[in-house]
C-alpha cells in the first residue's frame, strides 16, 4: 500500500480538519503527507510499500515496482480537500463519498 497509509486514514483526519477548520489537524496531515512522500517517492511517482517494517540499506522500506491505484485517485484527493480553501467543498453543502468524490447536497 502506498506508504503504508490507506486513504481512509487521510479521510478520518480530513473530517475534523474541515469541520473545525482546525490548524492542529492540518499540521498533523501535513506531517503525514511529508512522511508518505519521503518513504515512497521515486524518480517518477510514488511506489507501493508491501512491508513497512522491513528496510533496505537506506533504512527506508523497500519500494515495490508498482503504485496503488487508490494513491492518486483517493488519497491525494483527501489531502487536496484538507488543504483547499475552506469554502471550496464545505461539508454544509457537500457529502464526500468513497473515493473522495464530493457530491452536492440537495437543496
Amino acid at each position: 500500500m502506498a506508504g503504508g497509509v490507506m486513504p481512509k486514514i487521510a479521510y478520518f483526519v480530513a473530517c475534523p480538519s474541515k469541520v473545525n477548520c482546525d490548524k492542529y489537524y492540518q499540521e498533523k496531515v501535513w506531517r503525514m503527507f511529508g512522511s508518505i512522500d519521503k518513504i515512497n517517492q521515486t524518480g517518477f511517482t510514488n511506489a507501493a510499500i508491501s512491508d513497512v517494517v522491513a528496510t533496505d540499506l537506506d533504512d527506508l522500506p523497500h519500494r515495490d515496482d508498482r503504485m496503488e491505484s487508490f494513491w492518486p485517485v483517493e488519497t491525494l484527493k483527501y489531502f487536496y480537500l484538507i488543504f483547499s480553501e475552506p469554502d471550496l467543498v464545505t461539508l454544509d453543502e457537500y457529502v464526500v463519498i468513497t473515493k473522495a468524490h464530493p457530491l452536492q447536497r440537495p437543496t
